[in-house]
C-alpha cells in the first residue's frame, strides 16, 4: 500500500449538518470511498443480520452502537482496499473511536488528510432532520429522535473537535447556505 495514494477525510458536525450530502459529492469528485457507518448499519438492519438486530433498537432510540461492532466494520472495509482513499461520514463519534481509528490508519500507512467541521445552528439542524424524515422515509428522523441525537452529539462527539484541533487536522466550515456554497467552502479547506 503506497502512502501517496492514500487520502483520509473525516467529516465532523452534528446530525443534520449535511455531512452525508457533502461527503457524497466530495467522494465522487475526488475518487474517494464514502464510509458511513449509519448507511452500513441501516443496511444490516434492513437485511436482518445479527449486527442489524443488535443495532436496530439502539438506532431507533437515537443511541450510539457499541464501538467494538463499528470498529470491526471499519477494519474490514479499510483492510480490503489497495489504497485507503476514504471519507468518513459520521465516524468516529467519540475520542475512543478516534484513537482506535488513528491506530488502524497508522497500521495501514494512511494518515488523516483533513477533518472538516460543519457548523450549523441547532434550530436549523432539527428542521433539516425532520424535513429529511418526510422525504427519505427514514423512520428515525423525527423531532424527538433529532433532539436526542443533538444531546448525544454534545455529550459524546463534541470532544472530537478538541481532539482533532490539537492534532492540526480540524478545518471549521460554515454549514449554512446552499449545497454549492457549503461544498465550495469545504473544497477550499481541503486544498
Amino acid at each position: 500500500m503506497t502512502t501517496s495514494k492514500n487520502k483520509v477525510v473525516i467529516f465532523l458536525g452534528p446530525p443534520g449538518a449535511g455531512k452525508g450530502t457533502q461527503a457524497e459529492r466530495l467522494a465522487h469528485e475526488q475518487q474517494l470511498v464514502k464510509i458511513s457507518t449509519g448507511d452500513i448499519l441501516r443496511d444490516h438492519v434492513e437485511r436482518g443480520t445479527e449486527l442489524g438486530q443488535q443495532a436496530g433498537p439502539l438506532m431507533k432510540a437515537g443511541k450510539l452502537v457499541p464501538d467494538d461492532l463499528l470498529m470491526a466494520l471499519i477494519r474490514d472495509r479499510l483492510a480490503s482496499m489497495d489504497s485507503v482513499r476514504v471519507i468518513f461520514d459520521g465516524f468516529p463519534r467519540t475520542t475512543a473511536q478516534a484513537q482506535e481509528l488513528d491506530m488502524l490508519l497508522e497500521e495501514l500507512g494512511a494518515p488523516i488528510s483533513a477533518v472538516p467541521l460543519l457548523e450549523v445552528p441547532d434550530d436549523l439542524l432539527i428542521a433539516r432532520i425532520v424535513e429529511r424524515g418526510k422525504t427519505s422515509g427514514r423512520d428515525d428522523d423525527t423531532e424527538a429522535v433529532a433532539r436526542e441525537r443533538q444531546n448525544v452529539y454534545r455529550e459524546q462527539t463534541r470532544p472530537l473537535i478538541d481532539y482533532y484541533a490539537a492534532r492540526g487536522h480540524l478545518k471549521t466550515v460554515d454549514g449554512v447556505g446552499t449545497m454549492d456554497e457549503v461544498y465550495s467552502r469545504i473544497s477550499s479547506t481541503l486544498n
